[in-house]
């Protein structure tokens, strides 16, 4: 009889997540706008081998979405940001730190709910693939680099970069532009330089002599 009603409820629960749908929230968009972020958001489709499916559609309209309200928070921001600009003194300062505040607060939100939405579609392999594709690869880049800068990096070294490096991707994802999100990646490779050399490291000889073995592979770095 349990076994009966656990998999009544599993199929409940299946049902449920497949009824669930995420409508384009495109309503007075400018449509030019709304294409580009189509555009963006079918990469991670792509990526993801599911564009032209009725998941790609969910998964695509979850990312476009996300889009769109990193916009619209970072737009209402300003909005209060330009407001404040306007007072002097401490009310500008407590003005100006609200507009912050109230960035951070729907941000967090925002994160947290946009990893719930992919999961009712993803896997938890296929979400690290939107959230790649997002940031423009840049964990994978960063790591195979260090990796081939450093050869001798002990498995312990390769496991603590990669984790900073996808640290970092959390909040590249919540940026508001390509230089924010590149810039929050910079932050943790001083991080990674700067553990680096505690270890022992020497990274001047270390890119010089990697420098040297692209190029005798023809490459360029």
């Amino acid at each position: 009889m349990r076994k009966i009603i656990a998999i009544f409820v599993s199929l409940i629960t299946l049902n449920t997540v497949n009824a669930q749908t995420f409508k384009l929230d495109s309503d007075g968009r400018d449509q030019g706008y709304v294409n580009t972020i189509l555009g963006r958001s079918k990469k991670v489709t792509d990526a993801l081998n599911i564009t032209g499916t009725a998941k790609g559609e969910q998964v695509m309209n979850i990312v476009a979405n996300r889009y769109f309200e990193l916009n619209d928070i970072y737009e209402e921001r300003d909005s209060l940001k330009k407001a404040a600009s306007a007072l002097t003194g401490d009310a500008k300062k407590q003005a100006q730190a609200f507009a912050e505040s109230q960035k951070d607060s729907k941000l967090y939100r925002s994160h947290f709910a946009f990893d719930a939405d992919l999961s009712l579609f993803l896997d938890a392999s296929q979400i690290e693939t939107v959230k790649d594709v997002m940031t423009y690869n840049v964990v994978k880049v960063t790591y195979d680099a260090q990796c081939d800068m450093i050869p001798t990096l002990t498995a312990e070294e390769k496991a603590q970069i990669l984790a900073w490096l996808k640290e970092a991707r959390e909040f590249a994802i919540d940026a508001e532009s390509s230089k924010k999100k590149h810039e929050a990646f910079g932050k943790y490779k001083g991080r990674i330089n700067n553990y680096l050399s505690k270890r022992g490291y020497n990274l001047t000889k270390e890119r010089e002599a990697w420098a040297e073995r692209v190029k005798a592979r023809g490459g360029t770095l």
